[in-house]
């Protein structure tokens, strides 16, 4: 029997200071990030994506080891604004590329199921020619927003698990 990892629930005791917000500014980027815990207890990622000076993401970042023994999926309960999003996994933080799905919000609570074995290798925008994500580990958790427009965007979080 497979038992489900929690990989972060969010409470009114969470540290915004678990999560990293990373921005294309650290390529010349003009664009934002802000991650802070709500009233309700919630993570909340939002900000303003600019495409000024080749920009046009932004990203909030959780490190963490976690051993998947036979978990084949990540849950995710959120809200978002209706936009786009990247959920991404590292199988080890020193990594330049990333697992990555994507999945648009609907404006309203919902639970995204994302399959490990479809999320795709990719690096800087590129995606890798090795095997999608096949690993026995995640080292790291990240949401990012970079749909080629700019936009101001609102993610609310609740918990993410693997199961």
């Amino acid at each position: 029997m497979t038992s489900n990892i929690t990989l972060y629930e969010f409470d009114k005791n969470s540290s915004k200071n678990d999560w990293r917000v990373v921005v294309d500014g650290v390529m010349g980027g003009k664009s934002s990030g802000y991650f802070y815990i709500n009233e309700s207890g919630n993570g909340v990622f939002e900000g303003f994506v600019s495409l000024e000076n080749n920009g046009g993401f932004s990203s909030v970042r959780y490190r963490e080891t976690f051993q998947i023994k036979s978990q084949k999926t990540i849950k995710i309960h959120l809200k978002g604004d209706g936009s786009v999003y990247q959920f991404r996994v590292k199988a080890s933080a020193y990594d330049r590329h990333s697992y990555i799905a994507e999945f648009k919000t609907s404006g309203d609570w919902e639970t995204i199921e994302i399959e490990l074995s479809k999320m795709y290798p990719a690096f800087r925008g590129r995606i890798l020619s090795i095997p999608n994500f096949d690993k026995d580990r995640i080292e790291e958790l990240a949401f990012l927003i970079g749909n080629k427009k700019e936009q101001e965007f609102h993610l609310e979080i609740k918990s993410i698990q693997l199961i």
